[in-house]
């Protein structure tokens, strides 16, 4: 904790920052190639940006495990190490949910994506640039509180006009039923879109916990 003068006095390791650097980064490009898949949908299309998604959600595996076997072996944390493996598995989440919305398109293969899809995806980049900016950050964090503080606070915006979004969608799917089976097939996307906004915010509570005990 900070007020521990061991720990104010002691070296902490700052491997953790690139490492949550680069797993924001990931989080980025699969952000703007999920937005893309849906925005310029054609199923073939779709095959090879759900090809670059589970590469990147791959590569983000390996990221977060690389954390969490540094945290058993370091010895002095920049965080508490709960708080370091919170955030690593938490970004892994966000990823492997727009992961799990590109496999579901190549396995549903839909008619047609529909238009809230493609502002769940823009809400999901700007999702991402708050994040990104906010983990780099970090390393200077009792200069810069109140920059991550303010991102935070866009995050949960995002992810309540993200539920809006979502919610509307349902209730016009519902409302003129067409195809029941492209129905379900499109509420699954949806809902792996809606999911990667909710564990973006998620991201930002866990940063949050972080300011209270460090800045």
């Amino acid at each position: 904790m900070k007020n521990s003068i061991f720990s104010k006095l002691s070296p902490k390791e700052p491997k953790f920052f690139p490492m949550l650097e680069e797993l924001a980064s990931v989080l980025s490009e699969v952000s703007h190639l999920i937005t893309e898949c849906v925005r310029t949908y054609n199923y073939d299309r779709s095959v090879d940006y759900f090809k670059q998604i589970k590469d990147l959600e791959r590569k983000g595996d390996r990221v977060s495990n690389t954390i969490f076997e540094e945290l058993n072996t370091t010895f002095i944390t920049p965080f508490d190490r709960e708080d370091i493996h919170d955030l690593a598995n938490v970004l892994d989440d966000v990823i492997d949910f727009i992961n799990s919305c590109a496999k579901r398109i190549v396995m549903y293969h839909p008619k047609k994506m529909p238009e809230p899809a493609t502002t769940l995806g823009e809400l999901l980049i700007s999702a991402a640039d708050y994040i990104g900016s906010s983990v780099k950050e970090l390393d200077t964090l009792q200069k810069n509180s109140d920059k991550i503080k303010d991102n935070c606070s866009k995050l949960h915006e995002i992810e309540h006009t993200a539920d809006d979004v979502y919610e509307h969608f349902i209730m016009g799917l519902f409302e003129n039923p067409t195809d029941p089976l492209e129905i379900i097939k499109l509420k699954e996307i949806m809902h792996s879109l809606e999911q990667a906004t909710d564990a973006a915010e998620r991201v930002a509570k866990i940063i949050k916990t972080i300011i209270v005990k460090y800045s």
